[in-house]
């Protein structure tokens, strides 16, 4: 049996797949006019797409919950479209707002800010020099050269597991000096 205008809701109640097929075959258009009306200010289709997913995965997830017919049922997967839409914007607006925020804290530091940054990147390099040499070679070109994993290894004739591992193995060993350490106490 194949999923029709008459028998769509049953079968997607039922999760049957075809059914879901269908539903896309038939609403897309309308969840694309919706979710577009709504996120087209962030001019980023990589959300949109998510976003629409996510609209017929909720449909498929709540299907069992939808009570009517046909004219009911593109009403119900237009109130979900609408809302999931307003969700998706309020949060990448909320991501947006933290990237401008992050930004004028930066660049409005005080002097003193500035000290303590240069002070905390002084007693991080301190720490880094108790590592193995190995390690402390990774950690300088990963994390204040910025290379990546593959040229690290290139550049040391590693594999790019035994870069990863001697990193995690590092960052523990970091970890574990700076945590046991008592406040005011000098890290080095």
């Amino acid at each position: 049996m194949k999923s029709t205008d008459r028998n769509f809701i049953k079968r997607l109640q039922h999760q049957e797949e075809d059914a879901l097929e269908f539903v896309v075959d038939i609403y897309l258009p309308i969840i694309k006019g919706i979710t577009y009306k709504v996120l087209i200010p962030l001019k980023n289709e990589g959300v949109i797409e998510e976003c629409i997913n996510d609209i017929f995965l909720s449909i498929w997830n709540n299907s069992k919950k939808f009570n009517g017919d046909s004219t009911d049922f593109r009403k119900w997967i237009s109130a979900i479209a609408k809302f999931k839409a307003i969700d998706y914007y309020r949060k990448a607006s909320k991501e947006m707002e933290f990237s401008s925020d992050y930004m004028d804290l930066n660049a409005d530091l005080s002097a003193e800010d500035e000290l303590i940054m240069l002070e905390d990147r002084t007693e991080l390099i301190q720490l880094i020099n108790q590592l193995e040499p190995v390690e402390r070679e990774i950690f300088i070109m990963k994390f204040f050269l910025g290379l990546k994993t593959e040229e690290i290894s290139r550049k040391l004739g590693l594999t790019k597991a035994s870069i990863d591992n001697r990193v995690y193995r590092g960052k523990k060993k970091l970890t574990k000096k700076v945590t046991t350490l008592e406040l005011g106490e000098s890290r080095v």
